[in-house]
């Protein structure tokens, strides 16, 4: 596979931005090698700046369920931006993207448009805050909610793929109120609940961990954070901007019937482009600035582009068919890389929900951080590099999940399970 001007371009890239790229994982540090230049993505293919064709598993670290450039989401695209490309006023797509969103999420009765992951989990925490006038938060171990100084303690798959325990320019007052439970561990939480009384503003939790991989919550586990967060008069906070219509179509709190106070929101909502939202009980939601004292403000949040490419995006999965082909699609990649595995004498874990998966090297099953640091990065680095050298796209990291689109075809996933057998043979 020739990728000269990839190497070029890095090259290049490493002149001007830190580690040659503009995100942390994106390096390939984890795995070895270097990162490709992307040309172009169509459907659930990637093709890179020397004309090698990939099918992929990033999309875009999960929002483009769609696939790449999907018709009906450039059109919404190019119809808005005829139109401009920001307002900073309102505008009817934000009501109507709104809407859309609580049709698939009823427990979010009011919301606030933001334009990432990391405003959004950010504001939310904020706004517990404000609403409970307690200071301290509750957050797990190797779960990710972006990159706010108070969020980055034990923080998951970026920090861990560069052996960061933490990040360097973090205040330490600004983690003290930062306080970490083990994920699928209640008596961890109690236990804090019972060291802190009366102090605690909220829980947030990726109700199904994808930034350390994808680790499933264990019955009773968030059953019981609801509990504890209703016993405690804390705001439980789902952090959806991963699993929001990646683990069923109204994101893991219908999956598992659970309620939270707040949820926040990203990846899918915008089809590929930057957004996010925060939203939960209107009671809290009021609290938010014009309507209530909690500030938050944002120049382009709500801006049209973004909002149509929602719009667009989410109208191509409300139904109920293309769920069950999403369902029977991810099924099939599990079950085959499993199997291949199995062949191969390959120890490994195959872990998936919705369209969410990981391959984790290892024998032992994934609950926690503890029981997923113990994969061996350095098998899954080298399957990382036949998967790509054959033409599979994979995240760069033993600890990120994977995801399919609507695009992947039983063609594409018979392709990618061949691959897959040939890679774990090879090891």
């Amino acid at each position: 596979m020739d990728i000269q001007k990839s190497v070029s371009l890095f090259q290049e890239a490493q002149t001007l931005f830190p580690g040659g790229v503009n995100s942390p994982v994106r390096a390939f540090r984890a795995v070895g090698g270097q990162p490709l230049f992307i040309a172009r993505g169509e459907g659930p293919y990637l093709f890179d700046v020397d004309g090698n064709r990939y099918i992929d598993y990033v999309l875009s670290w999960g929002p483009l369920i769609t696939g790449h450039a999907h018709p009906d989401v450039v059109k919404a695209i190019q119809e808005a931006a005829l139109q401009g490309t920001s307002y900073g006023a309102p505008s009817p797509l934000e009501i109507e993207l709104a809407k859309s969103i609580m049709e698939f999420m009823p427990n979010i009765e009011m919301l606030r448009f933001v334009n990432s992951g990391t405003e959004a989990t950010m504001s939310a925490l904020r706004l517990a805050r404000a609403y409970t006038k307690r200071e301290k938060i509750i957050k797990f171990d190797g779960c990710y909610h972006g990159h706010a100084d108070m969020l980055l303690v034990q923080a998951g798959s970026g920090v861990a793929t560069l052996g960061l325990p933490d990040s360097p320019g973090v205040p330490s007052a600004a983690a003290s109120d930062t306080l970490v439970a083990q994920f699928n561990d209640l008596e961890t939480v109690d236990a804090l609940f019972k060291k802190y009384p009366g102090r605690i503003a909220g829980i947030i939790v990726e109700p199904v961990a994808g930034n350390m991989g994808v680790v499933p919550p264990r019955p009773g586990f968030l059953q019981g954070l609801r509990s504890l967060a209703t016993q405690h008069e804390t705001v439980l906070i789902f952090d959806e901007v991963m699993t929001g219509f990646r683990v069923h179509k109204g994101g893991a709190q219908t999956l598992y019937n659970i309620k939270p106070d707040l949820t926040t929101l990203g990846k899918v909502i915008g089809g590929g482009l930057p957004v996010g939202a925060y939203g939960g009980k209107r009671e809290i939601m009021q609290m938010v600035a014009p309507l209530g004292p909690m500030y938050q403000a944002g120049t382009l949040s709500g801006n049209p582009l973004a909002m149509s490419a929602g719009l667009a995006a989410l109208e191509l999965i409300r139904g109920d068919e293309v769920w069950r082909k999403l369902e029977q699609a991810a099924a099939k990649l599990e079950a085959g890389i499993s199997s291949a595995a199995k062949h191969a004498g390959i120890p490994i874990q195959q872990t998936r929900v919705g369209t969410m998966f990981t391959t984790f090297f290892s024998e032992t099953k994934p609950v926690d951080w503890n029981t997923v640091k113990v994969a061996d990065k350095i098998r899954f680095g080298k399957f990382f590099q036949k998967m790509l050298e054959n033409g599979v796209y994979l995240a760069p990291s033993q600890f990120e999940a994977g995801f399919i689109s609507t695009m992947h075809t039983d063609e594409v996933i018979d392709a990618t399970i061949a691959t897959a057998e040939l890679a774990l043979k090879a090891l």
